[in-house]
């Protein structure tokens, strides 16, 4: 099979698709025949090294965290060979990789996915799907009727943030370009701020304010919240990271969102896709052999939605 790799940190020129072994199945695992995968900005942060002290230096590492595809092979007793299915793997397990044509999973990684749900949607809102509702639902807390303010909206987790907000009966803000106002709005936005040029509004204060972008810091959240309210950033750092765990033993409202696998989360974004109330927003496609152009533009952080890479058929 094909699968896209690396044997050093660094740039896109360090990625070579190549001729590699079929995973084996672990125990209770599955094995899929990958059709669509997505990328997410820590496909290319990984790769540059930025996280090595956690990520190591064992090579060759993969590329690539959801997917969507065909079980293959199956030890779990929930799915059989012909499902089709969806998932995230854990994103620090970077051994394996999505952007190859066969992969192997454990079985909390992944969940059924519906007839009526198409593989690329399913590959784009996995791992932007998770976490947002586990940012929103499990770290804010957020509760029918409050108020969130989402800081970088019209990337991949910006727009599924905005849709599991108002799924779990929030009212949402948020900034982005104002290119992306009125796609903030089709989403569910109450509110679509320019972030350049629009103050952004606190009467109350907000419930949560939600950094998907990653340069927005506590210090100018906590003007915008509420008593109570919670500040959530996406992107790790060594400051954020013991920040959170403060946060745990105090009052302070800073938290990191670690996402997990859940086949039960899984399950939940599978059933919005399904009844039409969760969408993929996606910006472009790419073939796995344009694996240089597809990570080209993502590095470009122009992208509104996900991209998506077609692997197998």
């Amino acid at each position: 099979m094909k699968a896209l790799e690396y044997d050093g940190y660094g740039g896109i020129e360090r990625l070579e698709l190549r001729d590699a072994p079929e995973p084996a199945v672990a125990r209770g695992g599955v094995r899929v025949r990958v059709a669509c995968a997505a990328l997410n900005p820590k496909d290319a942060v990984v790769r540059r090294g930025k996280f090595r002290i956690v990520t190591g230096r064992r090579f060759p590492k993969r590329c690539g965290v959801d997917f969507a595809g065909q079980v293959v092979a199956s030890d779990d007793p929930a799915f059989r060979p012909g499902d089709r299915v969806f998932g995230a793997l854990h994103e620090l397990t970077y051994a394996r990789g999505t952007l190859a044509e066969e992969v192997a999973v454990r079985g909390f990684e992944i969940a059924a996915l519906p007839a009526r749900v198409r593989q690329e949607d399913a590959a784009a809102l996995a791992l932007v799907g998770l976490t947002s509702l586990q940012a929103l639902r499990d770290v804010a807390r957020l509760r029918p009727g409050g108020r969130v303010l989402i800081h970088g909206a019209s990337g991949g987790v910006g727009t599924a943030a905005i849709q599991v907000a108002r799924l779990l009966g929030g009212r949402v803000t948020t900034r982005s370009s104002a290119a992306s106002r009125e796609l903030c709005l089709s989403l569910g936005a109450e509110t679509a701020l320019d972030r350049e040029g629009e103050a952004i509004a606190a009467d109350g204060g907000f419930d949560a304010v939600f950094d998907v972008f990653g340069d927005f810091s506590f210090e100018r959240a906590r003007a915008l919240l509420a008593p109570g309210g919670t500040f959530v950033s996406t992107v790790p750092s060594p400051r954020r990271v013991a920040m959170n765990l403060w946060s745990r033993v105090s009052a302070r409202g800073e938290r990191l969102i670690i996402v997990r696998p859940s086949r039960g989360d899984l399950d939940r974004l599978a059933a919005w896709m399904a009844d039409g109330s969760l969408r993929a927003v996606v910006d472009s496609h790419f073939g796995l052999a344009e694996f240089a152009a597809a990570f080209r533009r993502l590095e470009s952080k122009r992208a509104r939605g996900k991209i998506v890479v077609a692997v197998g058929g």
